[in-house]
């Protein structure tokens, strides 16, 4: 099959280039499987989507499969213990998303019959969608001309047109050129062809502008450096907290867990004692701090960025004869055994500072 290049951007080039190039991804329907008759499960599409943002294809791939493994179906999701659930996730971030993943599966099984809605008002509707997902999954599971804009899909979009505005100021123009571009037939391929481009070719550094096939139609490369684009607001500096966080460890090897409540910023994760930091505040940085009286040895810093702000845990370890007895309830602590801590709901920050106290705390767990 030959490729084709207009001076005027059409979907066809790209199709044609997906046809030939797109990536094989454990949730997606290739072109080959469609001619065989393959349909898109709304259910994986779904999945993948709320998985795949703020998070790369690789970082997913795992996660997804598991996912899959143990709640096969969205009802078999929607069923499953909320504990179980967010320890599946602990690694991907931004933990709101787990979150209304379990929210919005429990939606579809009992408000829906198990079967997703097939619209974008219809997804729109369920926890957790946002008009992005809403697009996705419309698009890709139903071959609805929705207009589909990610990361990706925006880079390529600002430098077909030449998008001087910056981001985000830039997304409705951008939304707009998409949804122009979105043709009739095969919407869900376009905009998975979209994706792949800006992931393989159209990328932030040394685009392969020869081997695009929207090259002929590229205001950016015929004007001006495509790099130049997408144009980017200055960023603000992020503003650096501090807190503290206690590894309280037995001589059975025990280590003192809590679980952080349910809303906020790593709700409902499983931690280990920190100090009252948030996103805007700092927390307590000393032994002074820690949730009962030991021998707390200094043992260094962890750092941790989030999207909004940058954490700094000074991290102090204690090794005790025996438990302390903790008020009842998840929330005021346990002891769970270190060889455990694979299969608990910990955060990525949480990880570095038990590692950081007990450095093959994760290589003698049992996962």
């Amino acid at each position: 099959m030959t490729i084709t290049t207009l001076d005027t951007p059409t979907a066809k080039p790209l199709l044609d280039w997906y046809d030939r190039h797109h990536r094989e991804l454990p949730w997606r329907v290739s072109p080959g499987m469609a001619a065989r008759g393959v349909k898109a499960d709304p259910y994986r599409v779904w999945l993948s989507e709320v998985m795949l943002q703020q998070t790369t294809v690789q970082a997913v791939k795992p996660y997804f499969e598991r996912f899959l493994q143990r709640w096969p179906e969205v009802t078999d999701l929607a069923a499953a213990e909320n504990d179980a659930v967010m320890a599946a996730w602990a690694g991907l971030g931004y933990y709101a998303r787990a979150r209304n993943l379990k929210k919005c599966a429990e939606a579809v099984a009992n408000e829906h019959g198990g079967i997703f809605p097939d619209t974008e008002e219809g997804l729109k509707s369920l926890p957790g969608i946002g008009d992005y997902t809403a697009a996705a999954v419309a698009a890709i599971a139903f071959n609805r001309q929705a207009a589909v804009m990610d990361g990706n899909v925006e880079r390529v979009i600002s430098r077909l047109y030449a998008i001087p505005t910056p981001l985000p100021a830039a997304k409705p123009a951008m939304k707009e050129k998409v949804a122009l571009l979105t043709p009739e037939t095969r919407p869900g391929d376009f905009a998975q062809a979209m994706m792949d481009l800006g992931a393989t070719i159209c990328t932030p550094k040394r685009p392969a502008c020869s081997l695009c096939p929207f090259r002929g139609a590229c205001e950016a490369l015929k004007s001006s450096d495509p790099e130049l684009f997408p144009v980017k607001a200055a960023k603000k500096e992020k503003p650096v907290r501090y807190g503290a966080a206690f590894i309280a460890v037995t001589g059975d090897g025990e280590i003192l867990l809590r679980r952080r409540i349910d809303s906020g910023l790593l709700g409902g994760m499983t931690e280990v004692p920190t100090t009252a930091w948030t996103a805007r505040i700092d927390g307590e940085t000393s032994a002074a701090a820690a949730p009962f009286d030991a021998a707390w040895q200094a043992s260094g810093t962890v750092i941790h960025v989030f999207t909004h702000f940058e954490l700094r845990l000074s991290i102090w370890r204690a090794a005790i004869a025996a438990k302390v007895a903790m008020d009842d309830g998840p929330n005021d602590g346990w002891w769970e055994p270190v060889t455990n801590l694979e299969a608990q709901a910990l955060p990525t920050i949480m990880k570095k500072a038990i590692a950081a106290a007990i450095p093959l705390a994760f290589k003698t767990s049992k996962g």
